[in-house]
């Protein structure tokens, strides 16, 4: 994907770029934090998931700026409307999938009393998380110049209604596909991410969704408007059911474990091999190798210290032995620090990010390894708080990135990068004290995110050695895939869409790869116009996804 060009009056200098904490900035994202906060708990419970609103901040500031109120005239700033995308975002994400849900896992147990030692462990998870995440940004491992969907849409968006003209039309057009689409039952989100993410991760993910969408339903079948289609059925049988075979149901989960242990290989490949020049803050990333290696190995001390603190806190050291519990404390910051890589690696490559997914195949290995249930919730609660906040901050980083020139103009960036982390430590604290105060008020009614119910569920249905063996028998197929398709996350991908696709999502993935094929393969130039309609389509499906479950909340009170 080409470096976006942007007008040079957006252009300013490094002293000039708006602050997170002028009035005219905290206030309005304290605002937008709040109802984010509130936006997010309220879908992760009665709906089960979160849209992204990295893209739904962004249209919310552009709205805004756009009221004819003289106070409102400084949100015309495209920086400003980049460091308000980044604390609604924050919070919207924080809230709903790093504190609500791993903090339901316990109560659901039947062990309500450690809901708020659990919320004070994930919400440091999280912090530190966002902290890697900053820090790590545009270096060799997360370059800024990677896909990011989501980041990029958002920019797009906010650049469109400053250029307007063509690019203008052309978000347009997208936004209507996005909308259309998902009126009609089809993942345009993935649509558009297939015209602009990395062709062959793309590719991975529709394979792997259409697999097990076949699988899981025994069938191929295409939904459109309400109506199914079904080309085929009882590919398997009439009496098969997917769950009932020990062999099919953990294939996901072992082709992510062995997929996702050589991706941990090829991390600390990257992490030990010699250092160029080219990795150095004047070379090509803004984040040296020196500064990505001390800042992982202090993000695993930081999750080892949080995880003795939650340990002692929920008292969960009695239930193990002395070396149980050391084994269970090296673990559960490993398990902490793997998902926020895999997770994010995926997220750059497709704007997904399998981070419940990932928690769950840590949590199937701890039970392997003998925890008991009360230190495998806390273990599957706290890694599930790592990798959301690390994949949503990417996207906003990557957005004002764009926005503040896409590298060229070092000074800037790196004082637009300090006030966006500044605006997601703020919507943290926010997302914090919101949870804090609604959360029992959920939980009274027995609201949860579904998620945690499934946590719960796997572990009082505890493992055994048949799932172990299929783990690791399926982990030897999604090793090869992943080290055949070396630093492009192949297997990864594959795993990703095993483990959370369906068939209409990776025939949608697909069918957008070929029109991609067709269109480059005939014009170079089209590259350009499918980024955009591409943005458009995803900034379209987000917001009609936002609304529409907003809309369906608002509708069932």
């Amino acid at each position: 994907m080409e470096k976006e060009k942007i007008p040079q009056e957006l252009i300013i200098p490094a002293s000039e770029h708006p602050k997170a904490f002028e009035p005219t900035v905290l206030v309005l994202n304290v605002v937008m934090c709040a109802l984010g906060a509130i936006i997010g708990l309220e879908l992760i419970v009665r709906t089960g998931v979160t849209p992204n609103t990295s893209i739904v901040g962004a249209l919310f500031a552009i709205l805004i700026s756009r009221i004819p109120v003289a106070l409102l005239k400084k949100y015309r700033s495209v920086h400003r409307q980049n460091l308000i995308q980044t604390a609604i975002s924050g919070a919207t994400f924080s809230a709903a999938n790093c504190l609500i849900l791993p903090i339901g896992i316990p109560v659901v147990m039947g062990k309500p009393e450690l809901m708020f030692p659990m919320l004070i462990g994930v919400f440091l998870a999280t912090c530190i998380d966002a902290t890697i995440l900053y820090k790590t940004f545009d270096s060799e491992m997360y370059p800024a110049e990677g896909a990011w969907p989501p980041g990029v849409a958002a920019a797009e968006s906010i650049l469109a209604v400053v250029e307007k003209g063509r690019k203008a039309f052309l978000l347009i057009v997208g936004i209507a596909i996005g909308w259309i689409g998902k009126i009609a039952g089809i993942p345009t989100d993935l649509l558009g991410v297939s015209w602009f993410g990395d062709f062959f991760a793309m590719l991975a993910l529709g394979v792997g969704s259409i697999i097990i969408g076949v699988i899981k339903t025994n069938s191929i079948a295409l939904s459109l408007f309400g109506h199914t289609a079904t080309l085929a059925s009882n590919l398997f049988g009439s009496n098969f059911v997917f769950s009932d075979y020990a062999m099919i149901n953990y294939m996901p989960h072992g082709v992510m474990i062995g997929a996702g242990a050589v991706s941990l290989l090829q991390c600390a490949r990257m992490l030990f091999k010699k250092s160029s020049n080219e990795d150095t803050a004047a070379g090509k990333f803004t984040s040296s190798m020196k500064v990505l290696k001390k800042t992982l190995g202090l993000g695993f001390v930081a999750y080892m210290a949080v995880a003795l603190l939650l340990a002692v806190i929920c008292g969960i050291i009695s239930d193990m032995s002395v070396g149980m519990f050391i084994i269970w404390l090296i673990f559960s910051a490993f398990a902490a620090l793997s998902s926020e890589l895999i997770v994010g690696i995926s997220a750059m490559y497709s704007g997904w990010f399998p981070g419940f997914a990932t928690a769950l195949i840590f949590l199937i290995v701890g039970m392997l390894l003998g925890f008991p249930p009360l230190a495998l919730a806390v273990l599957v609660g706290f890694t599930s708080a790592t990798g959301p906040a690390f994949s949503d901050m990417a996207y906003d980083l990557k957005c004002g990135y764009i926005l503040r020139g896409s590298g060229e103009y070092p000074e800037l960036e790196k004082e637009g990068r300090k006030q966006q982390y500044y605006c997601e430590m703020m919507s943290f604290i926010i997302a914090f004290l919101m949870v804090a105060f609604l959360a029992t008020k959920y939980f009274d009614q027995g609201l949860f995110a579904p998620v945690s119910k499934t946590f719960a569920t796997t572990i009082d249905a505890g493992t055994n050695s048949e799932v172990a063996k299929w783990l690791l028998i399926w982990a030897i197929p999604g090793a090869i895939i992943q080290l055949v398709g070396g630093n492009r996350q192949i297997g990864i991908l594959f795993a990703t869409g095993l483990l959370v696709g369906t068939t209409m999502n990776g025939v949608t993935i697909i069918v957008g790869l070929i029109i991609r094929y067709i269109a480059v393969k005939r014009n170079k130039a089209n590259e350009q116009i499918l980024n955009i309609l591409g943005a458009g389509a995803l900034a379209g499906a987000a917001v009609y996804s936002f609304f529409t479950a907003t809309l369906g909340l608002a509708k069932k009170k």
